[in-house]
């Protein structure tokens, strides 16, 4: 006979009751039996958890004090296994990661791909990971597919439950507020736990919560699983969970392709807990398999140590190098993870604590972890440890009288419940509610009535939180903090791991090494204060150095400047920053995968981004200002120079002219000020972009997609770097030819080839002042005159000389037009002014302030510099003949002088040589004193 033949045929009986004879609910009854039965009947003994359950973290804390497994196999990726032992160097809630940046395998662009596994010490897992560590012959085995199947798997994971009515978005939407940065701590890696509990469908879940008169799942499962199964034995525990688990399984709805992926799982453990026994010849009995209730009920032909189905093949990994480690994790981390309620991994750890407490148990501790056990608890633990095992009891019914009875719930703890009302108030006052006794006497009411309503004989930690919004919250919340907020934090906070210094990888450890100096503490989660005075303290500069790379790699908040700037060719004598390391763990330890130290990671991630696919000119062009900047040395600016020139020949646009035109000003005159000698990539640069520039110049001025902001700054690489191009090798003769070429359309970009022509002496000042002229004379063309003004405007910066002239063409606008015209062409003047050059505005305004005059009186006797008189041409003398030395032998040899005017054009005749500046001639002869001492002091 079976061991629930009596629970089956009881079953059987109340569907026929219910269902008036349909053999679906019978059906699911009995198959919940039947999988119970199956998992009692396995050879290897199944522990079946929840994650994050205090009751399974006990139930498994009695197992292995009872059985003493020397093998442990653990459902969790079986390639994270050396993480297992950097655990005692950390403070729990960590995480244990996978992380990859160069995938093979994967499709491009999908990268960066990132795995965690958060562990606490309220969960299954770590209580038998600290175990299998601390325990002299013992082994864990991790059994799961490892972190490269989780994402060769992932794909069709998502395409097949995208399709399913398998998550309640209700939960996960009251996650994601209130906790800032805390539920960030995982950033967007995949999650995998142990355990996943929950059904995949939203119609069972909203008949559980409605029956339940619960308002999420966490609730209900705190309510009806973790409190009957906390105080209970083993053997009930083992079959209760089982059966839920049983239970979700049975009711996934048809179609969920996500049990096709669980079953692989499934295929996946079994194939590698059968292979470990072949190969270690391990007694099953000696064993445990600790898995999700969900798996621990398989149906699959695989399951179990005698199954005699086909040996199960797995696919081969990847060749995408994977980087493992640890990082922190919290409370609200966890929950924003894997969708649940807000608290409730709190509520869930104030209940572990309360029930180790009232129990007497001793839980496993890794020695010399963080927070670990005192004294006293290590010694019960070690006497723990060398109890012999409890003999194995023969599988018994216990599900008929776990299910028939109601469940043993505690009565009210009126002192406990006190305590929460009077500490919430307490609380609400320091955060600003205007809260007294009163309200604290209201909440304890209220609280046993909403437990009394719900039909629970003690209010829950969810019920007195209720009450507290319900009595306290009015309508407004005067602090960051809300009253629910408030009740996590009363109810055990939300509690944030740190990963130790000797877990840390070998980039984050140089970092805390190399900032030992400035005397903070790095393991902090508050911002901290330094001051560096490099002038003072010099052997600080290096943690200055350290500090603005870091705030370049690491995202904003880590640290910030409140003194003191990097820039070229500047070095601050004093800095001061607010420094949140402690915070940003988990940015730290994503940096060690990348590289050795953060140099490294930098260089890498300027090449990167360098030689990206979209990668401009100007982006090159910042890499090696960075580059610069926190790197030092020529051998990396002079590759992302050289890699800045073949983008800028590549080019076929110019929209990235303006930051291209900033960029290099900037690099030439740093080089200038800080080397003897140009780079060869500078060089390089100059040459190409003038050439470039020059090519491109007709089809950007006829172009209309291209602004003229692009024009102007193409003409301003090529004006203001001209001489240098020229020194180099280049033609003005190209510049010319392509000024002659362009014939554009837009009133702003002919205002811009005016400006060109005079700079390069093709047209006159005179002339350009008279093609003004004629544009304000045209009544068809004035409304279009401001587009020429922001032209002009434009042209500043190539031909920076042009300011009075443009200053000059506003003020005959202002006072030629008259009011009707002006008045509205005026906002018309203020906008296009603001769209097209607002950088250079400030240039016409100074160029204003010198022209007209600074006080109200002057304005009257003020003339205008373009309405003055023109001076009177000066009459200029024949210039005398020169003499001396050189002028005597140039008249003796005249061969070369004429060679050199036939190479010129010049047609010059010579003169006698002999003339003499008759007036010098005289004031020597009358002031000969004058001439004899000048001849003394040169010693003639």
């Amino acid at each position: 006979m079976s061991t629930f033949d009596a629970l089956r045929g009881q079953l059987l009986d109340a569907a026929a009751a219910f269902s008036g004879g349909g053999d679906a609910l019978a059906g699911i009854l009995s198959g919940m039996v039947d999988d119970v039965d199956r998992m009692l009947r396995e050879e290897l003994e199944i522990f079946p958890v929840c994650h994050h359950s205090p009751a399974s973290a006990l139930a498994m804390t009695r197992r292995l004090r009872d059985k003493r497994p020397k093998v442990v196999y653990l459902e969790l990726c079986e390639d994270m296994r050396p993480l297992l032992d950097e655990l005692r160097n950390c403070r729990l809630p960590v995480a244990l990661q996978a992380f990859a940046t160069q995938l093979d395998g994967f499709p491009a662009g999908s990268g960066p791909l990132s795995v965690i596994a958060p562990v606490t010490e309220a969960s299954a897992e770590y209580q038998a990971i600290a175990y299998a560590l601390d325990t002299p012959g013992v082994e864990i085995v991790l059994v799961d597919r490892s972190v490269d199947h989780v994402f060769q798997w992932l794909p069709q994971e998502t395409a097949d439950s995208a399709g399913s009515a398998g998550s309640a978005p209700e939960e996960a939407g009251s996650v994601e507020d209130g906790h800032g940065d805390e539920a960030a701590l995982h950033g967007d890696a995949v999650g995998v736990e142990i355990g996943d509990l929950r059904p995949r469908f939203a119609e069972l879940e909203k008949h559980l919560l409605h029956h339940g008169k619960v308002r999420h799942w966490s609730e209900w499962w705190d309510q009806y699983v973790e409190q009957p199964l906390t105080g209970a034995d083993y053997g009930t525990y083992r079959q209760a969970m089982a059966l839920v688990g049983s239970l979700f399984r049975r009711l996934r709805p048809d179609g969920d392709g996500r049990l096709a992926v669980d079953e692989e799982r499934e295929r996946y453990m079994w194939t590698r807990i059968r292979e470990h026994l072949a190969a270690s010849s391990a007694d099953p009995a000696d064993c445990l398999y600790v898995c999700g209730a969900f798996h621990a009920v398989s149906t699959i032909a695989e399951f179990g140590l005698r199954s005699e189905a086909p040996p199960y093949e797995i696919s081969p990994r990847t060749g995408t190098r994977w980087l493992y480690g640890l990082i922190p994790s919290s409370h609200s981390a966890i929950e924003a993870q894997f969708g649940l309620a807000q608290g409730s991994v709190s509520i869930a750890a104030a209940t572990w604590a309360k029930a180790v407490k009232r129990g007497g148990l001793t839980p496993h501790r890794l020695e010399g972890q963080q927070g670990g056990p005192g004294k006293r608890a290590a010694k019960a633990t070690k006497a723990a440890k060398a109890a012999p095992p409890v003999a194995a009891e023969p599988a018994a019914d216990r599900l008929t009288g776990f299910l028939a009875g109601p469940p043993v719930l505690d009565g009210l703890d009126e002192d406990e419940l006190r305590g929460w009302c009077v500490d919430i108030v307490r609380l609400a006052r320091r955060n600003g509610y205007l809260a007294s006794t009163a309200d604290a006497i209201a909440v304890f009411e209220t609280s046993i009535l909403l437990a009394g309503l719900r039909g629970r004989a003690r209010p829950t930690p969810y019920d007195f939180a209720d009450a507290a919004v319900t009595c306290i919250e009015k309508d407004a919340v005067p602090g960051r903090r809300d009253v629910r907020r408030l009740c996590e934090i009363l109810l055990g906070g939300d509690k944030i791991g740190m990963v130790g210094y000797e877990a840390l990888p070998p980039l984050a450890r140089d970092v805390y090494d190399r900032l030992e100096p400035l005397g903070l503490d790095l393991t902090r989660r508050t911002q901290q204060r330094v001051l560096l005075d490099l002038k003072a303290d010099p052997e600080l500069e290096p943690c200055s150095d350290l500090l603005w790379t870091l705030r370049y790699l690491l995202p904003d908040g880590a640290l910030r400047p409140i003194m003191g700037a990097r820039r070229l060719g500047e070095r601050p004598i004093q800095e001061s920053w607010d420094v949140a390391l402690g915070r940003h763990q988990r940015e730290i330890v994503e940096l060690g995968y990348e590289g050795v130290t953060v140099e490294q990671v930098l260089e890498q991630r300027l090449r990167r981004t360098a030689w990206d696919p979209q990668a401009t000119t100007g982006v090159a062009l910042a890499a090696v200002e960075d580059a610069i900047l926190y790197l030092g040395g020529r051998r990396l600016a002079g590759e992302l120079g050289a890699r800045a020139v073949e983008l800028l020949a590549a080019e076929r646009t110019v929209d990235d002219a303006p930051e291209v035109l900033r960029r290099i000003r900037r690099l030439l005159t740093y080089y200038r000020a800080s080397e003897p000698e140009l780079p060869a990539w500078c060089e390089d640069f100059v040459t190409a972009g003038y050439a470039h520039y020059c090519t491109l110049l007709p089809t950007a001025f006829a172009d209309d997609d291209t602004g003229v902001r692009q024009v102007g700054a193409m003409l301003g690489f090529l004006f203001t770097l001209e001489s240098l191009a020229l020194s180099l090798g280049c033609e003005r003769a190209q510049l010319e030819l392509a000024v002659r070429q362009s014939h554009p359309r837009a009133p702003a970009k002919v205002a811009l080839l005016w400006a060109a022509q005079t700079q390069l002496s093709l047209l006159t000042r005179e002339e350009l002042r008279a093609r003004c002229d004629e544009l304000l004379a045209n009544p068809l063309v004035v409304p279009a005159y401001p587009l020429y003004v922001s032209g002009f405007v434009q042209a500043l910066e190539p031909v920076p000389g042009l300011a009075p002239f443009v200053v000059e063409a506003l003020s005959k606008a202002f006072a030629r037009l008259p009011d009707p015209v002006l008045l509205p062409w005026l906002p018309t003047l203020i906008t296009t002014l603001r769209r097209h050059a607002p950088e250079l505005v400030p240039v016409l305004v100074r160029e204003a302030g010198r022209t007209f005059p600074g006080a109200l009186a002057e304005l009257d006797a003020w003339t205008p510099p373009w309405e003055r008189p023109a001076a009177p041409a000066r009459r200029t003398r024949a210039a005398a003949a020169p003499s001396g030395p050189v002028s005597a032998l140039l008249t003796r040899h005249p061969q070369a002088c004429d060679a050199m005017a036939a190479l010129l054009g010049c047609t010059a005749e010579w003169g006698s040589g002999r003339q003499e500046n008759a007036e010098v001639a005289a004031l020597l002869a009358r002031h000969p004193a004058t001439t004899g001492a000048v001849a003394a002091l040169l010693g003639a």
